[in-house]
């Protein structure tokens, strides 16, 4: 079955059907930046074989799904991470609890309710929170939790493939409490030898916290060696 296209004012993108594979990653556009085919579904087969080539969804409710491998690509080594003074004195207050996988469908809808300055609604849309929660069941995709007198307060999901975790989203109702989710996230990443952290997109918060942009090149070079370790 020959590919089918969208012509798009940047370029040529892959309409993808049910049993079609993902083009190679040098097919991306470079506006927008880094899209590679449309359509398809959000089944686990589907989302982990876009992992593994370093390709993730995201698109906005009532569009069709669109799939991204942006170049260059924003990511964290772990032993990068940057931890300021003020979130250092954060961390040593233990007037919070960290959890892992508790709350997952909590975490996804949280991020998906919170308000983010400067965006109009949410990309989780229902069927990205089904796709994600199906692969949290799974084993493949994790959450961090900040609780903080019995309450969720912060948190971040990921999908985890190997030695390679790709963050998707978080959310804070109180001051840091993403971060310290991050953070002991991280630090927990680290211990089980994870390599790289994909933080997908550029941000400040995500500057600030030690990420750094690489090519897309050296980011599917360094997917290859990582993902194919056992989990």
């Amino acid at each position: 079955m020959s590919n089918q296209y969208y012509r798009l004012p940047g370029g040529l993108v892959c309409a993808l059907q049910a049993d079609t594979p993902f083009p190679p990653l040098e097919n991306a556009l470079e506006e927008p930046n880094g899209l590679i085919a449309i359509g398809g579904d959000l089944n686990p087969y589907r989302l982990l074989n876009a992992y593994r080539q370093g390709i993730f969804p995201w698109f906005s409710q009532n569009e069709p799904i669109l799939w991204w491998s942006p170049d260059p690509r924003m990511v964290l080594f772990p032993d990068e991470l940057k931890i300021s003074r003020s979130l250092a004195k954060r961390l040593k207050h233990r007037d919070y609890e960290i959890r892992f996988n508790t709350a997952f469908q909590k975490v996804i809808a949280a991020c998906a309710a919170t308000p983010r300055v400067g965006q109009d609604g949410t990309w989780i849309t229902d069927d990205i929170m089904q796709g994600y929660t199906t692969l949290h069941q799974l084993g493949y995709a994790h959450s961090a939790e900040t609780w903080m007198n019995g309450k969720l307060v912060g948190g971040l999901y990921g999908v985890k493939l190997g030695r390679m975790f790709y963050g998707e989203s978080m959310f804070h109702h109180v001051t840091d409490a993403s971060k310290l989710a991050f953070v002991h996230m991280v630090q927990r990443l680290q211990a089980h030898g994870c390599g790289m952290i994909d933080c997908q997109m550029k941000t400040l918060h995500l500057l600030s916290l030690g990420a750094r942009e690489i090519p897309r090149a050296e980011f599917s070079q360094r997917l290859l060696e990582l993902v194919h370790y056992p989990a």
